[in-house]
């Protein structure tokens, strides 16, 4: 049990934070390319059927517990170092970061009005709007990940 000892609470809180936002994007990711398939595929009542329940599947199993996971485990870490909240010793690296998490959670709950409108026939949005919403996370994982670790401001 002395490697339990040597555990680093900052860094348990950490790992599980990058396994849980893993998780969060892979379903960002993979979610708005079955809008797609959904989209182009409306008059095919079979396929729709069985991505209708891909999409809650995925947002409500997978995307709901690794947001809940990335954002408490976000908090934790702020939590464990205080001091990254203040302007004067950080920098403004974090609160930046923070409004593009805001963005992307709002992306998130976009997805699950999509879900809602998709699966009740009512979406008129098109598959060439969702390829072009399919790439906001990505954009948006690029500026998160650059400010965590170059903590450029």
């Amino acid at each position: 049990m002395q490697w339990l000892e040597s555990l680093n609470l900052y860094l348990i809180v950490k790992t599980l934070h990058v396994i849980a936002l893993v998780c969060w994007m892979a379903m960002l990711f993979y979610l708005p390319r079955l809008f797609v398939y959904h989209a182009q595929n409306a008059h095919k009542k079979e396929f729709v059927e069985v991505v209708k329940i891909q999409e809650m599947r995925l947002y409500k199993y997978i995307g709901l517990p690794a947001i809940v996971g990335t954002l408490l485990t976000g908090i934790a870490m702020i939590a464990l170092n205080p001091s990254w909240l203040k302007v004067a010793d950080s920098g403004l690296w974090l609160h930046i970061k923070i409004v593009f998490i805001l963005i992307l959670v709002a992306y998130h709950l976009a997805c699950g009005y999509f879900i809602k409108t998709l699966g009740n026939e009512s979406c008129t949005k098109s598959h060439k709007f969702f390829r072009v919403f399919n790439e906001i996370p990505t954009l948006l994982l690029i500026i998160i990940v650059f400010l965590a670790i170059y903590k450029p401001l």
